[in-house]
């Protein structure tokens, strides 16, 4: 069942869930080798990046990747990885590692090989941190996506270009079994209408519908109105 942890307010949540993946990525350091750590993108997560990036960890043994990026360059607004370098890869979290799921080519499908061993080199997740559409996807798995069947099954590579209905530019994603395979899985959400859609998404029906249930029975949802 999937556990839900309900805040009273985001500053509570921001915070607690900072302190919770600190703790997570101290325990899979403690044993002498490196740790993992896969994020989201957009706005929601910045709060939990300013304290999580002063956490007292030995950071030079972190690798750091993105759960999903737009194909867009690091100069665009739109650019997970530019968020990711000014919200967490900063103070102490700045001697981190980051494996990275952008290079300047034309197309994710020109660059996705020498990206992906990268992600299998970091593999398996330590620490994964989430958000969630309210059209229920996760990371770049957007229901109506042109391959996202492929990218839920047992056997998706690591990483693979997704294309989406209203997505304006390429996108390449983490896939299901790398995100529900992390060791701690944690999803974040916040607002009445994230609420209704993880209610949707807990309800039966088919993965290709509401991509985040791939993930939801071993993730740990935190959620403040």
């Amino acid at each position: 069942m999937t556990e839900i942890t309900e805040y009273p307010d985001r500053d509570i949540m921001m915070q607690r869930l900072a302190g919770l993946l600190a703790g997570e990525l101290a325990q899979a350091l403690a044993g002498g080798g490196r740790a993992s750590l896969a994020v989201p993108g957009g706005t929601t997560p910045g709060p939990v990046f300013d304290a999580l990036s002063a956490a007292d960890l030995d950071w030079s043994r972190v690798n750091v990747m993105l759960t999903d990026e737009r194909w867009v360059p690091e100069s665009s607004e739109r650019s997970n990885t530019r968020l990711l370098r000014r919200r967490l890869l900063t103070g102490r979290a700045a001697a981190a590692r980051l494996v990275p799921l952008h290079v300047d080519a034309p197309t994710p499908e020109d660059a996705l090989e020498a990206l992906s061993r990268g992600v299998r080199d970091a593999l398996p997740l330590s620490v994964c941190l989430l958000g969630m559409g309210a059209d229920m996807h996760t990371a770049s798995l957007f229901p109506g996506a042109d391959r996202l069947t492929e990218a839920l099954a047992a056997d998706a590579p690591v990483l693979m270009a997704m294309r989406a209905p209203g997505a304006p530019e390429p996108r390449v994603t983490l896939t299901a079994p790398v995100l529900a395979g992390a060791v701690s899985l944690h999803l974040l959400i916040a607002g009445a209408d994230k609420r209704a859609a993880l209610d949707r998404a807990l309800s039966p029906g088919p993965v290709e519908a509401a991509p985040v249930r791939a993930i939801l029975s071993a993730a740990h949802v935190h959620y403040a109105e």
